[in-house]
């Protein structure tokens, strides 16, 4: 069992999130990066499919009443617990009884995943215990963790896997491959794109990463909707372009210029208000 003390800016339940449902207009959703997500579980003795917390920039403050085992990936917090025991991520934690784990603020990066023993068994909904903010269901009670919420863990596989630690995020351009509007966009539309620099803005979160810089101009078109995904790159007609995220729109009308490859999506989940984005363009067979 998990007790919320405090919480942090953005806690979420997530998990692989629930695929199927696009012709109802729900995105698949889940962890921002849920390779993340599946190597906590895999510390713990969880089946990959399990429910963990998300956390952004800064995390809350839990306690374990019944102890247990745990395990943090992605970006690193500043982290102590009331025992004075190490705050190790990408390894497996043991919480004592009663003891309390407080994340702090990001100390690189945007978010962190916690998985603990058994899962959290919130219920399910539309096969997923995912939170999804937009619809207000999911996860605990459809919102963000609070303080006093209390929530049970579930069965675990009996067999812990040791994993490597993480590489190190990589750096540079995210790359990207061709969007199916991009014919739309001339060559100072393009130039804009790839030779500027833009800034995540403060306005982003998890439907979207908003961007400012070098207006990327385009050709006007009455366009009709179409599907969209996360990594794809629509250009409004301020010409600021939005990155879809995991809780965002399944159709848009908006151009797509190009689409960030899932390879860079963890790099996506990572980015924070202020950072630096540039782009580069792949061919989609090394894609």
């Amino acid at each position: 069992m998990i007790e919320v003390l405090q919480a942090g800016i953005c806690d979420l339940i997530v998990d692989q999130g629930r695929r199927g449902f696009g012709a109802l207009g729900l995105p698949v959703g889940g962890a921002a990066d849920a390779e993340a997500l599946v190597v906590a579980n895999r510390l713990v003795g969880n089946e990959e499919t399990a429910a963990g917390i998300e956390c952004t920039l800064a995390g809350p403050r839990l306690r374990f009443p019944a102890g247990g085992m745990i395990a943090l990936t992605g970006a690193r917090f500043a982290a102590t617990r009331s025992s004075g025991a190490a705050v190790t991520w990408n390894e497996t934690l043991m919480m004592g009884e009663n003891e309390v784990l407080t994340l702090g603020q990001a100390e690189s990066g945007c978010r962190c995943w916690l998985a603990l023993q058994g899962g959290i068994t919130v219920p399910e909904v539309l096969g997923s215990r995912s939170t999804f903010l937009p619809g207000g269901f999911g996860g605990h009670q459809g919102r963000m963790l609070r303080a006093g919420d209390r929530m049970a863990s579930g069965m675990f596989l009996s067999q812990v896997h040791m994993m490597r630690a993480f590489p190190p995020t990589a750096a540079g351009p995210l790359r990207v491959v061709a969007g199916p509007q991009v014919r739309l966009f001339d060559g100072a539309g393009l130039a804009a794109l790839f030779a500027g620099e833009f800034h995540v803005t403060a306005a982003s979160d998890r439907r979207g990463l908003r961007l400012a810089g070098p207006r990327v101009a385009y050709t006007p078109a009455d366009l009709p909707s179409q599907g969209v995904l996360p990594g794809a790159i629509q250009v409004p007609p301020d010409g600021q372009p939005i990155i879809l995220g995991w809780d965002g729109p399944v159709t848009g009308g908006y151009p797509v210029i190009a689409g960030v490859i899932r390879a860079d999506w963890p790099r996506l989940a990572q980015l924070r208000p202020g950072d630096a984005v540039s782009f580069v363009t792949i061919e989609l067979a090394r894609a």
